[in-house]
């Protein structure tokens, strides 16, 4: 007489993950292999026709149906196996930390795999595991910009203030300039690589065709775009941008304007008092980042810019304009959210940071 097979059970919340686990294309296919067992043995198919179906043997269906039935999830696991001790292990972590805040060796300016490779003793493949573990970047690397300014606190408030709860009826811009934008001409196409990738491909010669500086207002509420070209950058041509911006503008509003401390933007007293509805407020030293239509500079470089060839200075001013025109049709304001860089953050070791 034939044994009865045995009977297992779960709860729902297990076979939930057993499912997602046995339809995964991204778990071990080991795993993905028990979690097929186990679920063949929950729905009572027959160890022969399990074993038939994942080309295993019946005693493997058996090993892993018994190890759930007595551990749950947790049995489908690999337990701890005894064998050789690692070769590299905590201690050989710690020494690599402390070799990266060393001084690199002669002729490099930074570490790399290789060098820490060879003053450690180690293989290259050691070091990369740890630095991928800890998430060290050796060429990869962040600038900053710390200001200065013994009124950056109140300065910076003041900004952030108009952006998050400017006052009541009032408009608030940002407003700056991208000077010498270059009209370069240069050919490009598409490339080929060994690894069979495709990518945009630019001849490394090219030709000058003049600059212009693009004056921009943002509307921080509304994230609209006011844009003017100019071949210069005065004092002139900054007025003769702002008597268009406040041109269409509502007249009995107020008007708040965020500038950084270029010298144009400064000692305009005459043209404010003009404009008795228009108030100047300047970013801190050294922190243009708190200008925000700096935003939107990056990503007109990057849309419209990058990549580009212009045959003469006419096609470039068309190009700005363009896109200013495209971007204009469905504006989207942008989102205030820039994080605090404190002084320690910047004196902190690698060592401190991964510990």
């Amino acid at each position: 007489m034939p044994k009865k097979a045995r009977v297992i059970s779960c709860s729902p919340e297990e076979r939930l993950k057993l499912e997602s686990v046995a339809n995964s294309r991204t778990e071990e296919a080991r795993m993905v292999q028990r979690a097929k067992i186990v679920l063949g043995c929950l729905n009572q198919r027959p160890v022969n026709e399990i074993a038939r179906r994942l080309d295993i043997r019946q005693n493997t269906v058996i090993v892993w149906r018994d190890r759930f039935a007595q551990e749950g999830l947790k049995g489908l696991h690999d337990r701890a196996r005894a064998g050789r001790p690692p070769t590299y292990d905590e201690s050989f972590r710690k020494k690599l930390l402390v070799l990266l805040e060393e001084k690199p060796p002669k002729g490099q300016a930074v570490w790399d795999g290789a060098s820490l490779a060879q003053r450690l003793q180690a293989s290259v493949d050691a070091v990369w595991r740890v630095l991928r573990k800890e998430g060290i970047c050796l060429q990869r690397h962040r600038s900053w910009c710390v200001s200065t300014d013994p009124e950056f606190a109140a300065k910076a408030a003041e900004i952030v203030g108009l952006y998050l709860n400017p006052a009541e009826n009032a408009i608030v811009i940002s407003v700056d300039e991208k000077p010498s934008i270059q009209a370069l001409e240069r050919a490009g196409g598409y490339v080929k690589t060994s690894s069979g990738k495709i990518v945009r491909g630019f001849k490394s010669a090219y030709k000058r065709h003049g600059t212009l500086n693009l004056f921009a207002a943002l509307e921080v509420a509304t994230g609209v775009i006011r844009g003017r070209t100019t071949g210069r950058k005065r004092r002139v041509e900054f007025l003769a941008f702002m008597d268009e911006v406040v041109a269409d503008l509502p007249t009995d509003r107020e008007i708040h304007v965020i500038l950084d401390n270029y010298c144009i933007h400064k000692r305009n007293d005459q043209w404010l008092a003009r404009h008795p509805n228009v108030f100047f407020h300047f970013t801190p030293t050294s922190a243009s980042w708190l200008n925000m239509v700096e935003i939107w500079f990056g990503i007109f470089t990057r849309k419209a810019l990058r990549g580009a060839s212009f045959q003469e200075i006419e096609q470039l001013r068309q190009a700005i304009e363009d896109y200013i025109e495209v971007y204009s049709i469905n504006p989207t304001p942008f989102v205030w959210r820039k994080r605090e860089v404190k002084g320690a953050q910047l004196r902190d070791t690698i060592v401190n940071l991964c510990n």
